[in-house]
């Protein structure tokens, strides 16, 4: 049984993680010829206060 885990920032809607799961795992199932039910997706999201690139903080990098 695949587990799929999925990090990223947060800011994203309940639907547009909805499409996500549903497409990764579709994905996931086709090319190993399993059940889609049979593949497990989690998505982990973070604060950007949380999370680095490049050495600095998400929250700063990512300023609008």
């Amino acid at each position: 049984m695949p587990f799929v885990s999925i990090k990223m920032l947060e800011g994203r809607t309940k639907e547009q993680k909805e499409k996500l799961i549903k497409s990764v795992s579709a994905a996931v199932a086709q090319v190993l010829n399993i059940d889609i039910s049979n593949v497990w997706t989690v998505v982990e999201d973070f604060p950007k206060d949380e999370w680095g690139i490049g050495g600095v903080l998400a929250s700063e990098k990512l300023k609008k």
